[in-house]
């Protein structure tokens, strides 16, 4: 995977533009034809990345699910022996993911259901494993909240972190610090408001 520093590759610029396209009209609402002229490209061109706009759906949100459940590994392994400190790196990169790739998320709301059943059962393991990784370590920083709690309050950060798309256009938002910062507060907060609960 490229990282942030590298050029992206001529199949990574066509999967941006699709998702950012995609996220606008809708996936019936592009064409082939619009996503090639997005990247300078003719229609047909595309087929030499991919078999059609359905490859490419797939490929954004099976990609994604899989990169956060590798970050998150990455980073639980990195503060491996702190709990506190995997927690936080793990908010810190869902935020990244909901700031940074905020088409992925109205696709996902929108499009996961036009996957064909493999690669949507596919996404849903992956997630499924993301989900586990955080109530695991949730866990680990308080010991006295139940599994099923622990799992409703990792749903309810996700609904959380993930609703950066419907807080307005870039410009509306007061800056990417403070709102990382923002969501880092909420996120941590409703962590700590779920655990006396299981109490």
């Amino acid at each position: 995977m490229a990282t942030r520093t590298d050029a992206p590759t001529r199949r990574e610029q066509i999967l941006k533009e699709a998702a950012r396209l995609f996220a606008e009209r809708g996936f019936h609402g592009v064409g082939v034809d619009e996503i090639g002229a997005a990247v300078g490209i003719s229609g047909p061109g595309l087929y030499r990345h991919f078999a059609g706009k359905d490859a490419m759906l797939a490929e954004l949100l099976v990609g994604i699910s899989g990169q956060l459940l590798t970050g998150g590994r990455r980073r639980a392994a990195e503060a491996a022996g702190d709990p506190e400190a995997v927690l936080d790196s793990l908010i810190e990169g869902h935020i990244d993911f909901a700031l940074d790739d905020r088409p992925l998320i109205t696709l996902h709301d929108r499009e996961l259901d036009r996957l064909r059943d493999s690669d949507r059962k596919l996404v849903r393991q992956l997630q499924r494993q993301y989900v586990e990784l955080w109530v695991e370590v949730l866990r680990e920083v308080y010991p006295t909240l139940l599994e099923p709690a622990a799992r409703a309050a990792v749903h309810a950060v996700f609904g959380l972190l993930n609703s950066t798309p419907h807080l307005g256009r870039r410009g509306a938002l007061p800056g990417r610090a403070a709102t990382a910062a923002l969501l880092r507060a909420m996120a941590h907060g409703a962590f700590a408001a779920a655990a006396p609960a299981a109490g």
